[in-house]
């Protein structure tokens, strides 16, 4: 797949690793983030033969394919580039969430294209798409301490003093990636940055509160 556009469907990816052992690491983030997404629209998950769970919601009067790779993070391309292909979709459309040390913890931010800055499950997806050009949504879970690895530091849990910013960081992907469907990378970067892009308290609290 070399990423010429091939069609309008818009697929979101959350990364993270199967099962409950893995749940409430800070790796999975980006699971957390497409969960959010799946309840807030009252969608379903459903396995398929690529290794994926899928959930098939409208979000900002889009159809949109929501999808947790099951292939383990380090092998997340080999369950993504199957699903694109199958649903024909452009790569260019494609949104990847995923947790970022370089990010300050709580924070989100916007890339297209560009390295994988030592995240191997987007490197996994940037080469089975031969592709790198997809926008990723960058959850910030920020650096270890000192003396921890980075890789051991991802598969550690929110402590119980963080859980609060754990949801809030769910909540505030889950709210980039419904700017982005409704209105860009340009936009949703630009209420990012500048500060407006501040998700109602309430509408977070009730959220959190229904999980």
């Amino acid at each position: 797949m070399q990423g010429k556009s091939t069609g309008k469907q818009i697929v979101i990816v959350g990364l993270g690793n199967p099962g409950r052992a893995y749940s409430l690491h800070r790796h999975n983030m980006g699971f957390h983030v497409v969960d959010e997404l799946a309840r807030q629209e009252s969608g379903s998950w459903s396995p398929n033969r690529e290794k994926t769970h899928i959930c098939v919601v409208e979000i900002e009067n889009q159809r949109v394919i929501l999808a947790k790779p099951q292939t383990y993070m380090n092998l997340s391309g080999k369950a993504v580039a199957p699903l694109m292909q199958r649903e024909n979709a452009d790569p260019a459309r494609l949104i990847v969430i995923h947790d970022d040390l370089d990010i300050v913890v709580g924070k989100v931010r916007i890339k297209v294209g560009g390295g994988d800055g030592g995240h191997r499950g987007i490197r996994s997806i940037a080469d089975s798409l031969r592709f790198r050009d997809f926008v990723r949504v960058r959850l910030g879970i920020g650096r270890p301490p000192e003396g921890v690895p980075a890789e051991e530091f991802v598969l550690t849990s929110f402590g119980p003093e963080e859980q609060s910013t754990a949801t809030a960081l769910a909540l505030a992907g889950a709210e980039v990636v419904r700017l982005l469907v409704a209105s860009g990378v340009d936009e949703a970067r630009n209420m990012i940055h500048s500060g407006r892009l501040m998700p109602d308290p309430a509408r977070q609290e009730h959220r959190a509160g229904s999980r």
